[in-house]
């Protein structure tokens, strides 16, 4: 079993939810990035998604968009995405981490050399946004043959016959984007992805995550009550964009803590049920 994997079946046996945190490689700092990843985890991360800084983010929003700009700026590539990876590692063997970015990079590193460089720093899963499931299959096989679990996006609008279609491919966990448009929308409908969520374990026995319009504690806890993660980016990189100089590392951790008590709040809910 893959080390997301683990972590959701641990969580499932203590009847808890995952908190996914997302942030992009190289923002605001080079240097800052591990110490973040640490940081995230202190604060009740249980699954880090990293963000590979790309010029063309398409399915993101500004907030995200202008991180990857603020990375790029840093020269931040792929290489040292899997660099940082590796040093996490280094004290943390433990937490999921999950890289998210767009084809162009793996591509151009080529996916069997990638995938084999990706397994070694200690990466766990891939989410590939701009590769569809019909051209993912010889990709995908890549990956699960370096024990890395392919993760797909489904949206608002994905019919069913294609949730079928991801989750024969897919692994680790199903990330259901909770809105239409790009990371950092608002107004979550909780009940229209109550349904959504319920439709997609129809087709699929991995746990669900939920993203985009989770801001704070209390929508964290809404979707903690219908999937099986919350995933959380937008709000986090926007803490990082605003903090004052020397103080990112706290005021995300400060974020991180509240949204964790959100998810947590989820649970205690279910147990006194």
């Amino acid at each position: 079993m893959s080390r997301i994997g683990q972590t959701f079946t641990a969580l499932k046996a203590q009847n808890r939810k995952a908190l996914i945190s997302f942030i992009t490689a190289g923002d605001p700092g080079k240097g800052l990035t591990v110490p973040l990843m640490h940081a995230l985890v202190d604060a009740g991360t249980d699954i880090i998604e990293l963000g590979v800084p790309f010029s063309d983010p398409m399915a993101d929003g500004p907030v995200i968009q202008r991180a990857s700009e603020r990375a790029l700026a840093n020269k931040v590539g792929l290489k040292d995405v899997l660099a940082m990876t590796a040093e996490f590692r280094k004290v943390n063997t433990s937490t999921p981490v999950v890289l998210m970015g767009y084809a162009n990079p793996f591509e151009h590193m080529g996916y069997e050399t990638f995938a084999e460089a990706a397994k070694t720093a200690g990466v766990d899963g891939v989410l590939t946004v701009d590769i569809p499931p019909e051209e993912s299959l010889g990709v995908s096989d890549v990956f699960k043959a370096h024990d890395l679990d392919p993760i797909f996006l489904l949206s608002p609008t994905t019919p069913e016959s294609r949730v079928a279609q991801v989750a024969a491919v897919a692994g680790g966990f199903i990330y259901y984007v909770s809105l239409k448009g790009v990371t950092g929308s608002a107004n979550l409908d909780t009940e229209e992805v109550a349904r959504k969520v319920a439709m997609v374990r129809k087709h699929c026995d991995l746990p669900v995550g939920v993203g985009f319009g989770i801001r704070d504690a209390a929508t964290a806890e809404a979707v903690a009550r219908i999937a099986d993660a919350v995933v959380v980016g937008s709000r986090i990189v926007n803490e990082i964009e605003t903090a004052p100089e020397g103080e990112c590392g706290a005021r995300v951790k400060h974020l991180v803590a509240d949204l964790r008590r959100g998810v947590d709040a989820a649970s205690k809910q279910t147990e006194n049920k």
